[in-house]
């Protein structure tokens, strides 16, 4: 039982005026009880003085009692009980308002000890007279469902929700096809797989799908989703019901709310898959374009995501609003979360008739104060230039008048554009390497740097001082970032394949310092794989280093086909904002005894495992060496099997491994093996260990290519380097 409160304070004021005998001072105190729980006060205390005001006329009173339970039910569920017969009574009431709303808080306490009384007064509003009473039980039927299924399943709950769609009353429709859907959701996600049979299962067959059509029209706005997404799970049987699914969908595109027109999309975008005239598909693409526009003029939020969802369907369907650029063109208002998806976008509707306003627009971006909102706007430019062939020229004159501003992050970020450009139109736009190799000292951000180092490499013949610009970057190795490094040992290497006699002394320091003082494996690794090449085979370098590449392009989608059909049945949710499955964002939420059950299972198996891997290891150690070619027998003492593992559990390493309790699960592995390496007697082999590198991986003195194509030994090396493995 709850504390009563202390006699001083509000609670006790409050507790006071709830017992009153004046009706109007009861109601103010219940308001005020209500004002104070809505701030984040504890006014639990006073439960059993509000529960007393539950019998009443009044309906405001009524509610806001209602509403006092649901909150606090969860902490006080052994008073609860006492407002059962209020309960049942207010459900036989002669006001269809009292008996919705009593069915609807009962449905919402979620108390165990007051559910087997809800059967009875929900059987009863099921069947009520009153379709405002029908719709609230039908929702009250899901929520039972979720707290007991079994309940539902007894007293036949189903059964009577499948046939309330036939019902006369469309709001009744939507309620009925909405809870069935949450219940369906319900039985399909829980461990036990569901059956066809089962009555919690929503199959829609063509004789629901027509009584969701005659209602579609009819319901509110929020029943219109609830029956649009109905009819999205629907799998029509021919070509022809497709066709009147969507002609029956499509006025719902002129909808106020953009949910509903969302849902609509949804709809017509799975089931225009059935359809075979081309000039109906056509019709339906051309209709659904306004609606989509008309979600633009919306909030910035609404905005944004109406720009998610309309990115998805162009990349399914790219005519879809091909001559819609301007409505995508950026306000001076719009957050910038808004702008970026609009910049997306008017690149994808980017075609040889728009392209000059796009530019001219795109230009206009890159003068902004938003420094973010500019890089997008150039990196923009260049993806335009790489999917319009035409216009290709016409962008890289926009990015030289970039360039020709000398804002510092403006030219950085022409610099990374120009290089796709490169990639995607080799030996083109050659004229404007000086340019670019002017501004060379104004980069200071390692994308940037690399840009321009790729693109000096992949030039280097062409461009007379190259030696002299890369020679900068390889006096200030060590103090650029890995990207940096790993561009530079490329380019220069580059260099000295097409440039082999005034480079020399330039690849030989690079490789030196980056194989010497470098603490990036990344780097070091790369750079020994260059000096090998270079030292034993230029030619094999050469095809390696400078191989042609195929030109580059942008992906018409970002996600893959499979996963965009997914995602189109998911628009206007989350999923299709995203653009990820909703399993991978969306949790189950509850954890069952049976599942905590499965995951000790599952603990037990990792144990399990964990002990044939030290089988494993143990036989390995014992196993005789595959290089040791002496006939000497087998030691036959040494334990093997589950007994050879009693002998690892003695270092704290091994026993943190098995036990689970590792808490750096490699660093006990890397123990592990270093203790038996050196408790397996005195046959062990020293050196080669974790902190050198095999002899046979160093590289030799680099010589010019020249001289080592005409060394006769040279031939041997690559065996001599093998052998040197072992």
């Amino acid at each position: 039982m709850s504390i009563r409160a202390p006699r001083k304070g509000e609670n006790y004021e409050l507790s006071v005026d709830l017992n009153s005998e004046y009706r109007d001072k009861r109601k103010d105190a219940i308001k005020r009880v209500i004002a104070s729980m809505t701030v984040g006060k504890d006014v639990s205390g006073l439960f059993p003085d509000v529960l007393k005001n539950m019998q009443t006329d009044d309906l405001e009173q009524k509610k806001l009692v209602y509403l006092y339970l649901m909150n606090y039910a969860k902490t006080q569920p052994e008073l609860v009980i006492l407002a059962v017969n209020t309960f049942v009574k207010d459900s036989e009431d002669p006001n269809p308002l009292v008996r919705a709303l009593a069915i609807r808080t009962m449905g919402c306490l979620r108390a165990e000890k007051i559910i087997d009384y809800l059967c009875d007064p929900l059987q009863r509003s099921l069947k009520d007279e009153n379709p405002y009473v029908r719709k609230t039980a039908a929702l009250c039927v899901a929520k039972l469902y979720d707290l007991k299924p079994e309940l539902v399943m007894d007293n036949g709950f189903l059964d009577q929700l499948h046939e309330m769609i036939s019902d006369s009353n469309p709001m009744v429709v939507a309620n009925t096809v909405a809870a069935l859907t949450d219940i369906h959701i319900s039985a399909t996600s829980n461990s036990t797989p569901a059956t066809s049979g089962d009555p919690a299962i929503f199959i829609i067959t063509s004789n629901v799908l027509n009584k969701l059509l005659i209602a579609l029209n009819e319901c509110s706005e929020w029943g219109r989703v609830a029956i649009l997404n109905a009819l999205a799970r629907y799998t029509a049987q021919d070509d022809k019901e497709s066709e009147h699914i969507c002609e029956r969908v499509v006025p719902q595109f002129q909808h106020v709310n953009g949910s509903v027109v969302l849902a609509a999309v949804k709809v017509i975008m799975i089931h225009m898959r059935g359809v075979q005239r081309e000039d109906l598909v056509k019709q339906l693409i051309r209709k659904m374009a306004p609606p989509l526009v008309t979600l633009l003029s919306s909030p910035p939020e609404v905005q944004w995501v109406a720009l998610r969802n309309i990115n998805l369907l162009l990349q399914k369907r790219s005519d879809l609003l091909t001559n819609e650029m301007r409505v995508f063109f950026c306000k001076y208002n719009d957050p910038l979360y808004v702008k970026v998806e609009k910049l997306d976008i008017m690149v994808r509707l980017a075609s040889e008739s728009n392209v000059d306003a796009l530019l001219s627009e795109l230009k206009e971006y890159s003068s902004e104060v938003d420094v973010d909102f500019v890089r997008k706007s150039i990196k923009a430019i260049g993806q335009t230039a790489i999917k319009i062939d035409g216009a290709a020229e016409r962008c890289v004159n926009v990015l030289l008048e970039l360039i020709g501003t000398r804002v510092s992050y403006v030219v950085q970020e022409a610099v990374v554009v120009m290089k796709d450009i490169f990639r995607k139109y080799p030996s083109t736009y050659e004229g404007i390497i000086p340019t670019l190799c002017a501004n060379l000292e104004e980069l200071d951000e390692p994308e940037a740097k690399a840009s321009l180092i790729w693109i000096i490499g992949e030039y280097a013949d062409k461009i007379d001082n190259a030696d002299e610009l890369l020679g900068i970057y390889v006096d200030s190795f060590i103090e650029e970032s890995y990207q940096v490094q790993l561009q530079t040992l490329t380019a220069v290497v580059k260099l000295f394949l097409k440039k082999p006699d005034s480079s020399q002394g330039v690849v030989q320091r690079v490789l030196t310092t980056a194989t010497k003082d470098c603490d990036s494996p990344d780097v070091r690794d790369r750079a020994y794989i260059y000096w090998r090449l270079l030292s034993t085979d230029p030619g094999a370098a050469k095809a390696v280093v400078l191989a042609h590449r195929p030109p580059i392009s942008i992906p018409r989608t970002t996600v893959s086909p499979l996963l965009l059909e997914e995602l189109l049945g998911e628009i206007s949710s989350l999923a299709s904002v995203y653009h990820k499955p909703a399993e991978t964002f969306v949790g189950r939420g509850k954890m069952s005894a049976d599942s905590v059950q499965r995951k000790g299972s599952e603990l037990s198996d990792d144990r399990f495992t964990a002990q044939k891997a030290f089988q494993t290891v143990v036989a390995g150690q014992q196993a005789e060496n595959l290089l040791d070619f002496d006939d000497a027998p087998a030691q036959d003492d040494q334990p093997s099997g589950l007994a050879a593992t009693q002998i690892l559990p003695s270092t704290p390493a091994a026993a943190n491994f098995l036990s689970g309790t590792s808490t750096n699960p490699l660093d006990d592995l890397v123990s592990i093996f270093g203790d038996m390496g050196t408790s397996g007697g005195g046959n062990a082999p020293v050196g080669n260990g974790l902190g050198s590198p095999p002899v046979g991986l160093l590289p030799t003195p680099l010589t010019s290519p020249l001289e080592t194509l005409g060394s006769p030994a040279s031939a041997q090396k690559p065996q001599e380097d093998l052998l040197g493995l072992f």
